[in-house]
């Protein structure tokens, strides 16, 4: 049965009508992700954060009120609450209360499937709830299962910290080993010259169902928030029939927790180790361009603001009106995932974005050489092959990787570079 939840969010002056909504509706959203249904909202319009209880003492009887009439199970605030705070809302309700940094760690707890996503939420679960130990004895001796309670949450937080600390501790050498893992993994695509694009974009844009598209591989999709948690790395084949893999990685939002931008840190690397990203973003969405700039924000942050950038309006076919977007610098392209032509169309581009990064060589090569022929084949975008009786020799027109081992090959063969 699901738990019946009551949002609680403060409009301050630096946010305008507008934002307030949409951060109210990514609230909705976050908990029916959560399985929360629904059953009352308070707002309040403040200049500043209530230091007691965020909101102020009016507010607080009529979610009290509001609690009663609704029979609700728990309240959710639109903002990372104090740990004060969080103790004194307790006091006052007879349900629990919890912040919307809990909930987005609750649904990563229950997202993460590989061994290094859920050493990575019990460690920024850990981290969130350090600080706040004081005092939970009264409210962890209500949780019994449900939103917010996911992961550690029964595994009596209260008892000592030293404990949490010791825990933490072994976490971190674990996660460390696992990311060695993922480093030995990412050298070797290194060495092999493979060129990796990223699928980047905040949640629920549809990076997942791109990633299907462009590689047949089948991915778990659905209309919820941060539907991926763990990186995801398939190969795809552009329109030359040159490989490339591509990485799909967790959906950014708007105030992601610090805790658990810390704790996916070597997740996040995926991104700066893209040769091109492709950043996807739902052209449908109303705040479709504060979104692009939280994105933006939040590459800034990895230092990946560098890596050239495809921008991917996706499902521009439930645009109600034409939304004019700033020109970019970067190339761009509006599309549907479900639309097999537009699929193909950001194929072509995808292969012209790699091919901006390499070199065009032509050259003929010995039928007898094969491990040359294969290497050519294998190893670079080929636009043009024909063989020469006369000469019998094969003749390659195509791009190179300017790094690539490859180039040894054309430059023994070389006829034109």
């Amino acid at each position: 049965m699901k738990e019946k939840v009551i949002i609680v969010g403060c409009r301050f002056p630096k946010m305008n009508e507008q934002q307030f909504q949409m951060s109210m509706e990514e609230l909705k959203a976050l908990v029916n992700t959560a399985q929360g249904e629904i059953v009352g909202e308070i707002v309040q319009l403040r200049d500043r954060p209530e230091p007691a209880t965020y909101i102020g003492k009016g507010k607080v009887s009529e979610l009290i009120e509001k609690v009663t009439e609704t029979k609700a199970d728990l309240i959710v605030f639109n903002d990372e609450l104090s740990p004060g705070q969080v103790r004194n809302l307790d006091r006052e309700m007879n349900v629990r209360v919890i912040d919307r940094t809990q909930m987005i760690l609750d649904i990563f707890a229950s997202r993460a499937h590989t061994k290094e996503g859920n050493i990575q939420v019990e460690l920024a679960q850990l981290s969130y709830l350090l600080p706040r130990l004081a005092g939970q004895g009264h409210t962890l001796s209500r949780l019994g299962g449900g939103i917010g309670t996911r992961g550690p949450g029964e595994t009596k937080l209260e008892t000592d910290r030293r404990y949490i600390l010791k825990k933490m501790d072994d976490l971190k050498k674990r996660l460390a080993d696992v990311q060695a893992h993922r480093e030995s993994y990412r050298k070797q695509r290194r060495n092999n010259k493979t060129v990796q694009f990223a699928l980047v974009g905040y949640t629920n844009a549809g990076k997942s169902t791109l990633l299907t598209k462009l590689s047949g591989a089948q991915t778990f999709q659905e209309n919820l928030l941060f539907a991926t948690l763990d990186p995801l790395t398939r190969k795809m084949t552009l329109p030359s029939g040159y490989p490339v893999l591509l990485t799909d990685t967790v959906g950014f939002i708007r105030d992601l927790p610090t805790t658990l931008v810390a704790a996916f840190r070597s997740t996040l690397e995926e991104v700066k180790e893209a040769d091109i990203l492709l950043h996807v973003v739902d052209a449908s969405h109303s705040e479709a361009l504060s979104q692009m700039q939280t994105v933006d924000k939040l590459l800034k942050e990895l230092d990946a603001q560098s890596i050239p950038v495809i921008t991917v309006f996706n499902k521009s076919d439930q645009l109600q009106e034409t939304i004019t977007f700033p020109e970019a610098d970067n190339p761009y392209l509006y599309l549907s995932a479900y639309n097999d032509d537009d699929i193909m169309a950001l194929s072509e581009l995808m292969e012209k974005t790699v091919k901006e990064q390499m070199n065009y060589y032509q050259v003929k090569i010995p039928v007898q050489d094969g491990k040359s022929l294969s290497d050519i084949q294998q190893y670079t975008m080929i636009q043009q092959e024909q063989l020469d009786e006369e000469t019998n020799c094969f003749e390659y027109k195509g791009y190179v990787l300017k790094d690539h081992p490859v180039n040894g090959v054309i430059k023994k063969y070389v006829q034109d570079v």
